[in-house]
């Protein structure tokens, strides 16, 4: 079985694999567990030298790049950029390896930032003198894969406060941080403890460098639209427990930094109870007088964004709006593709998908003449929902979970040569409805969160949402990734397109396997989420490209969806704060798609599925254009 649960319930406020607030280089996808066998790349000691940001040296930096084989440059290059991101290094599990602690939080000063981005500069500039045509295949798709990270990085430097470090969604800078450290952070020695307490003293210096970051932005007219900032601000207070505007009221031992860390404290072994109190009370400590009066100040500025803010919602309206929107969305679908030919794709996406619908619609006896919405409510109706108003009831919902993954595990024989070793757990908690993958050491693997909060669940689309993030989506495609015998840099990096592409293209696959058969509500749930990421291509566009209005983008979502209740308008804000995202999922599944259409044609009875899913998830993660090189190199030699 690949699929057990964890029932050690863990309080989050989010999680999700974080880019890095400011600019600075980081990963999108937090990475999964690896196997013994797996190759990972060790700094060597001239890497060490450079942990001191203090000490940054890019000239120096250089020199040791200078004159390694493609092999070494493609490790030591790439170490070089995880070490400015010691957060990052404790999400992979690895900072042990590169001789440091779990004590240091990410310094998101401009200064910093300006400094990485001279280190992103300087090597692809190293990467691009070496000769190409003289590696071997092997090499040269890291050489692709390595340049488009790197150029795409540079790309972004001129848009650097082109985005909101703070607002209502999961990478909000706010979510991150309680993220990092009541989930990532690990708690498992004495040690860890002492990194925990050291990481809460600076949160303070932390926030006011992302306060200082944003109020750069309110000077070139990057704010965020005003409801955006209410919720993001009502989210804050809530986080502190504010009954009052009075920070004085903030108990810090209620905090969820506070009462994690109290709740794991607990289950270390070897550390006194007198031991335990003097940690208790230094995190608290650090807390009310760190975290508490920075957060506050955070919040309060946040006010004043209010004041001066307008319901404008998409990115046309910052400086050079036209063109970052344009770069955010070769960046989030790995594609050249413009705004309005996203737009395009979309209402033809839409067409083709609600045509399907109606065909089950009239399967199931639904009036020939009755509205998308009313058949649709109709439909998730019948479907049916679990009672988890009780703890009796979240365990069956969570065994039903774990039941539908290992239920489409025994099927994929037929359609996978590729198999992770890594197995996926369900991970109940307040939040869910995504994947976070585990630590390269092991410590922490790798999830499939699933909400338990609430009083029920639909049945409606919980199979397709774990084919998306589980098996043999997310889980399947990163899993696999850690576990190639590839450069760090070619399992590590993370392209939105392919990925979220692969996780799509896995719900249709469960759906040619057979999954739903004899269920057409499921396969309804099913096509009402393929059915979002085509509005999505519409609505992103449309916010950010056409001017649309935020009632403008829920009023669609609501027609095109059959959404009668609006249970999916809060996506609208969704795309707001985070423009081309949501583009990434149907761009990506499509190319997949044509590419696989295109193997059929070409190789005829010589196709086979397996092998090319070994080409689409065995190569580590790449951008789409270079998925399709690889993919033509597989007809090729076929």
């Amino acid at each position: 079985m690949r699929s057990k649960s964890t029932h050690t319930f863990q309080v989050i406020t989010c999680a999700l694999c974080l880019a890095m607030i400011l600019g600075c280089t980081g990963i999108v996808t937090e990475t999964q567990p690896a196997p013994q066998s797996m190759h990972l790349d060790v700094p060597t000691s001239e890497v060490d030298a450079q942990v001191d940001e203090s000490a940054f040296d890019l000239d120096e930096i250089v020199a040791e790049l200078e004159g390694l084989s493609i092999d070494e440059f493609f490790v030591e290059s790439y170490n070089q950029l995880l070490l400015r991101d010691p957060e990052y290094l404790t999400d992979l599990g690895i900072a042990a390896e590169f001789g440091l602690r779990n004590d240091r939080l990410n310094d998101l000063s401009e200064e910093y930032i300006r400094e990485t981005q001279s280190l992103e500069v300087a090597i692809l500039d190293l990467l691009r003198k070496y000769d190409r045509e003289s590696l071997d295949p092997n090499q040269q798709i890291s050489f692709d894969v390595y340049e488009w990270y790197l150029d795409d990085l540079v790309r972004g430097h001129e848009f650097m406060y082109h985005n909101y470090p703070v607002h209502h969604f999961l990478r909000s800078y706010s979510f991150h941080l309680d993220h990092l450290l009541t989930e990532i952070h690990p708690l498992r020695n004495i040690q860890d403890v002492e990194d925990y307490i050291a990481r809460l003293s600076q949160t303070g210096r932390q926030i006011h460098q992302v306060l200082d970051g944003m109020k750069i932005r309110t000077e070139m007219g990057i704010i965020p639209p005003n409801f955006i900032i209410h919720m993001a601000r009502g989210d804050m207070m809530a986080y502190l427990g504010m009954h009052s505007p009075d920070p004085g009221s903030v108990d810090p031992k209620r905090i969820n930094l506070y009462t994690v860390f109290e709740e794991k404290l607990s289950t270390i072994p070897g550390i006194s109870a007198d031991e335990r109190d003097v940690f208790l009370e230094q995190a608290a400590v650090h807390i009310a007088e760190s975290f508490v009066p920075a957060y506050y100040e955070m919040i309060e500025y946040l006010g004043y964004l209010e004041t001066i803010a307008t319901e404008d919602a998409g990115v046309w309206k910052f400086p050079n709006g036209d063109a970052f929107y344009e770069y955010i969305l070769r960046k989030e679908s790995s594609s050249d593709l413009t705004p309005q030919e996203v737009h395009e794709i979309g209402l033809q996406e839409i067409v083709r998908i609600q045509a399907e619908m109606r065909a089950i619609f009239d399967e199931l006896g639904y009036p020939a003449n009755e509205s998308l919405g009313a058949s649709m409510a109709r439909a998730l109706q019948e479907a049916g929902y679990m009672d988890i108003s009780t703890q009796s009831g979240k365990d069956r919902y969570v065994q039903e979970v774990e039941r539908i993954i290992e239920e489409i595990d025994q099927e994929l024989d037929a359609y996978f040569d590729l198999r992770p070793v890594a197995d996926v757990i369900v991970y109940p908690g307040p939040w869910g409805g995504y994947y976070v993958a585990g630590s390269l050491d092991g410590s922490r693997p790798g999830a499939y969160h699933v909400s338990i909060s609430g009083d029920w669940r639909s049945l409606f689309n919980m199979h397709t949402i774990a084919y998306h993030e589980a098996i043999p989506g997310h889980h399947f495609q990163i899993a696999l990734a850690q576990e190639a015998d590839l450069p760090f840099m070619r399992t590590d990096v993370f392209f939105n397109g392919y990925a979220e592409g692969w996780a799509l293209y896995a719900e249709h696959l469960a759906w040619e396997i057979g999954m739903y058969e004899n269920n057409p509500y499921g396969n309804l749930g099913r096509l009402q989420l393929e059915l979002l990421r085509a509005v999505r291509l519409v609505v992103d566009s449309g916010i950010h490209a056409l001017r649309w209005s935020r009632e403008e983008a829920r009023l669609y979502i609501q027609t095109e969806l059959g959404d009668e209740q609006g249970g999916w308008t809060h996506e609208v804000e969704r795309y707001i704060v985070l423009p081309g995202q949501a583009t990434g999922y149907k761009i990506g599944m499509l190319k997949i798609l044509e590419l696989r259409q295109l193997a059929m044609d070409e190789l005829g009875e010589g196709f086979d599925i397996k092998d090319f899913h070994n080409v689409v998830i065995g190569n580590g993660s790449v951008p789409l254009e270079i998925l399709e090189e690889l993919v033509l190199a597989y007809i090729e030699g076929g």
